[in-house]
């Protein structure tokens, strides 16, 4: 008979404490996924080789303050059958060649401002691109919390419904030696037996769940999941109130920043193409030589020249690019707007679900003692006949419930309150203090922003 005093091991077995926040030795800590995740997760190193692509607009927009020098050169043979007067009526055929080559160098001096509005739209640009690699950061942060998350949660509800599998199956034999004595019935004995086949069932579902659950991790962090540890958050990251959360996010959201940086650059690329309606001046120097191979003729020539050109008409197409520029504009200023509202609704809802979350652990730990209690006292009156052997399957199954929804509920609060440093805009390495060295994109820009010439990048590919 499955006593009180025998569930009591199982029921140790079965506590949160247990199955969820357990430290075994050699752990890997969330820290630790987050650390690597951040190193070595592709989305993020593709979203940082595309700033170091977005850095390369400055040099090119500094470009046009810069000369540009290009060299020509042409070599030809000739053949002429000549017949004249000078030749007494004879042909005569006569080879030549020809030989020439130059070099111009043109200097920009005055291009309607596009230089100058182009460089500040280049640098607004990279601005916004490192705005938008730390919203990638966040989420692969965030993403890879998650995936810890789920991983320990899968875990543990295998867990349990693996010891549910024992339970069930200590019912059916306790049922069957009660039969056998003639104490119970073969109702009692079928209704374990279904109750263990649905068991079986559930716990194949929770090892499909953890399967999957570890795919993803491995997909994000990028190493399998060893033993994890309870994950830790530490509440002093979390402004103290809800409207104190909502303002550090308006101040220092990525998405934010980087709306205001993209309103600049289109405000900047309105600039760049209304200068294409203003003169521009430049210097243009030139030497050549050519050689004719005819008589020995040469020919050696240099000139400078000022050169002013002023558009007059260009068949409408510049004012309809300004025009269009000046809807962008007014797009990246809703744009704006609608990230701020975005924000805002995203820290009160991460804000409601941790607080919901929290007080639901509450609530599942007073039901995981009320349903265990409950259990304990109707398999007590089970053997006093007092109840049947339903009703210890149906309590077995309101403290598994109760024990799972502590753990679900255990797992939203971990990732709600990682959601809320999100939605704040704190989800960064640096603020985390994560053991990894952290991606500086300043190096790369400073690198690369006043170079004139040089193919390799500055990691020498």
């Amino acid at each position: 008979m499955f006593t009180s005093r025998r569930l009591a091991p199982l029921a140790a077995a079965l506590l949160l404490g247990t199955a969820l926040f357990s430290l075994p030795a050699g752990a890997e800590t969330l820290s630790q996924a987050l650390a690597t995740a951040y190193a070595s997760n592709p989305t993020l190193n593709a979203a940082r080789a595309s700033l170091r692509a977005t850095d390369e607009g400055v040099p090119q927009a500094l470009s046009g303050y810069r000369p540009t020098v290009t060299g020509s050169a042409s070599y030809g043979l000739g053949f002429n059958r000549l017949r004249s007067s000078s030749t007494a009526g004879r042909t005569v055929d006569v080879d030549s060649s020809t030989a020439s080559y130059s070099i111009t160098v043109e200097q920009p001096i005055f291009r309607g401002f596009r230089t100058e509005n182009g460089v500040k739209q280049a640098e607004s640009a990279v601005l916004a691109a490192r705005e938008s690699l730390r919203s990638t950061e966040q989420d692969v942060l965030l993403d890879a919390v998650s995936a810890y998350a789920d991983v320990i949660q899968a875990q543990a509800i295998l867990t349990l419904r693996q010891q549910n599998i024992e339970f069930l199956r200590e019912q059916v034999r306790a049922a069957q030696d009660r039969l056998n004595v003639g104490e119970g019935t073969r109702t009692d004995v079928a209704q374990t037996e279904a109750r263990l086949a649905s068991g079986q069932s559930d716990y194949n579902t929770a090892v499909s769940n953890l399967n999957s659950a570890r795919a993803t991790y491995v997909q994000i962090v990028g190493v399998q999941p060893r033993s994890l540890s309870a994950p830790r958050f530490n509440d002093k990251l979390l402004p103290k109130s809800v409207d104190s959360a909502v303002d550090t996010g308006l101040s220092r959201h990525p998405a934010i920043l980087a709306s205001g940086y993209n309103v600049d650059t289109a405000s900047f690329n309105v600039k760049v193409i209304e200068g294409e309606l203003l003169p521009t001046v430049g210097l243009q120097a030139s030497v050549s030589h050519d050689n004719e191979y005819v008589g020995d003729t040469f020919n050696t020539s240099a000139q400078v020249l000022g050169v002013v050109n002023v558009p007059i008409y260009e068949g409408g197409a510049t004012y309809s690019r300004v025009r269009q520029a000046k809807e962008t504009l007014g797009q990246r200023r809703i744009e704006l707007d609608s990230a701020r509202d975005q924000v805002r609704a995203a820290v009160i809802s991460n804000w409601g679900q941790l607080t919901a979350a929290r007080a639901q652990i509450e609530a599942a730990n007073s039901q995981v003692r009320a349903a265990q209690l409950a259990l304990d006292g109707v398999i007590e009156e089970r053997r006093v006949g007092q109840r049947t052997t339903l009703d210890v399957l149906n309590q077995q199954q309101e403290v598994l419930t109760a024990r799972e929804t502590l753990i679900v509920a255990t797992r939203n609060s971990v990732v709600a309150a990682y959601s809320l440093l999100s939605a704040t805009g704190g989800l960064t390495a640096e603020k985390l203090g994560l053991s990894v060295k952290t991606y500086e994109p300043r190096e790369h820009y400073q690198a690369v922003r006043d170079k004139w010439i040089g193919l390799r990048t500055p990691d020498g590919r």
